[in-house]
């Protein structure tokens, strides 16, 4: 099947239920800075400048992704694959820790990060810090006193998991305690917000669930995502997790090999594979798509178009969840990305220059009414979903979200030339809350209401009595 879970739960997802998330999580917009490509020192400094141009957006979680100490081990044979193709021989992996307690120089020191972490909290927002725990690099610092600390073959090897790099051994209780001492490092030495947790779905998911327990005892509203795919992961473990199958679907969207029917597909899959109440972040652009689109046909901004990312902006805003922004997506960036280029290795970071050029400046406000959209009404975090019958199902996809007050409603047409379809009366909006260029209501000659979209145009109404 092309959606499923990466393991299968031992809850019933039809009969189980998510436990409830933090208050403030309802309306929260999260966005990710991953270092390198986000300004050209690629520092922590320099990340701390544009805090306050991240918290114009409206943004109230940044995501920071990994800046403990990457392993600088030289030899290709523990690079990930998509690090030996990249051709830009840059051993320095972020996500292959050699030192889960050090900052790694090429960021800046930890004082930078306490600097970085106050001026987030300064500005209103939260902060995460990305935890990669299911493996570390061949010269971990801990390796030579603790060889146990990996999992190894039974000639004594190393095991090298599906990226190259050694699988940390869980099933070492001194693993778990060292892992547990890392979050609360994090939580009380830089007064971290919580934690994005990398591939968590291949550690067990009592080991999150204990240490959940032990990070919300030291801060109550601790944040945890998980990136995977498991069921149980919500039973106590996580808060929110990765929206995969929409954003697979909204992939093949856009490059052309589904129509707009996939979206539909993808999120009716959700409700059969997951438990009731389910929290996703949303996301379309991440440092991991960003990278594949670069090296297969070109970031979506540049390959796609910005109109057609517009809309699906709205669509991650619109669904059921959290909407995560990618560093650079407010300025409609479409320069090449690689998690493995630096200000030594590539150079290649965002082109900040889109911000002065009339496609940033749309999309900067686009964003920052989706951002005040989801701020207003903190419903649309779980508000039912009911889809909209399309009567141009292979271009126009179409649904609407019941709140106390009324409906809002999102349409998107994916189609490179106007696509029309058959509109309900009775959500005519009272207010546009966003909409491309060119969007038009007019009344069919039997009398009928329809809704006509220009190319991969898009619009989210509202319906609300107030």
């Amino acid at each position: 099947m092309r959606y499923k879970p990466t393991f299968t739960s031992i809850r019933d997802p039809l009969t189980a239920h998510a436990r409830p998330v933090p208050a403030f999580l309802r309306s929260a917009v999260m966005y990710q800075i991953f270092l390198r490509p986000f300004t050209p020192e690629g520092s922590l400094t320099a990340a701390t400048e544009l805090l306050p141009h991240v918290a114009s957006l409206g943004v109230d979680i940044v995501y920071l992704c990994p800046v403990m100490l990457a392993d600088d081990d030289p030899r290709q044979e523990y690079w990930s694959g998509r690090q030996r193709r990249s051709g830009l021989n840059n051993p320095r992996n972020p996500y292959r820790v050699k030192d889960f307690f050090t900052v790694d120089p090429e960021y800046g020191s930890a004082e930078d990060l306490r600097r970085f972490v106050d001026e987030v909290h300064r500005l209103g927002m939260r902060v995460i810090f990305d935890l990669v725990y299911f493996h570390c690099g061949p010269t971990a610092v801990f390796l030579e006193e603790q060889p146990d600390f990996v999992l190894r073959d039974e000639h004594g090897a190393m095991r090298i998991g599906k990226w190259c790099f050694p699988e940390m051994n869980l099933a070492n209780p001194a693993v778990r305690e060292y892992f547990y001492r890392n979050m609360a490092f994090f939580l009380r030495d830089y007064d971290v917000d919580g934690f994005r947790c990398d591939v968590a779905d291949m550690l067990p998911v009592d080991f999150w669930e204990e240490g959940y327990r032990r990070c919300r005892a030291i801060k109550p509203e601790c944040i945890m995502m998980c990136e995977g795919l498991r069921g149980d992961d919500q039973h106590e473990a996580f808060d929110l997790t990765y929206g995969f199958y929409t954003q697979w679907a909204i992939r093949d969207m856009l490059r052309g090999k589904s129509d707009a029917r996939e979206i539909k597909t993808a999120w009716d899959q959700e409700q059969l594979d997951y438990p009731r109440g389910f929290h996703w972040m949303r996301c379309f652009d991440n440092h991991d798509f960003a990278m594949d689109t670069s090296m297969h046909g070109g970031r979506y901004e540049a390959s796609c178009g910005k109109e057609i990312c517009d809309a699906m902006l709205a669509l991650i805003f619109t669904l059921n969840g959290l909407p995560m922004i990618y560093n650079g997506q407010e300025v409609a960036d479409n320069a090449p990305h690689s998690i493995y280029a630096n200000r030594e290795h590539g150079r290649l970071f965002i082109n900040w220059s889109r911000a002065v050029t009339q496609a940033g400046k749309d999309r900067l406000e686009l964003l920052r009414k989706l951002t005040a959209f989801r701020h207003r009404l903190p419903a649309l975090f779980d508000a039912p979903l009911r889809w909209l019958d399309s009567s141009a199902p292979e271009q126009v996809f179409a649904f609407a979200r019941t709140l106390p007050d009324g409906e809002v409603f999102l349409a998107v047409n994916i189609a490179g030339e106007t696509a029309e379809t058959a509109w309900d009366a009775t959500l005519k909006p009272r207010e546009i809350i966003a909409a491309g260029a060119g969007v038009e209501w007019p009344t069919a000659a039997d009398g009928r209401l329809r809704l006509r979209l220009p190319p991969h145009g898009f619009v989210i109404g509202s319906c609300l009595s107030q």
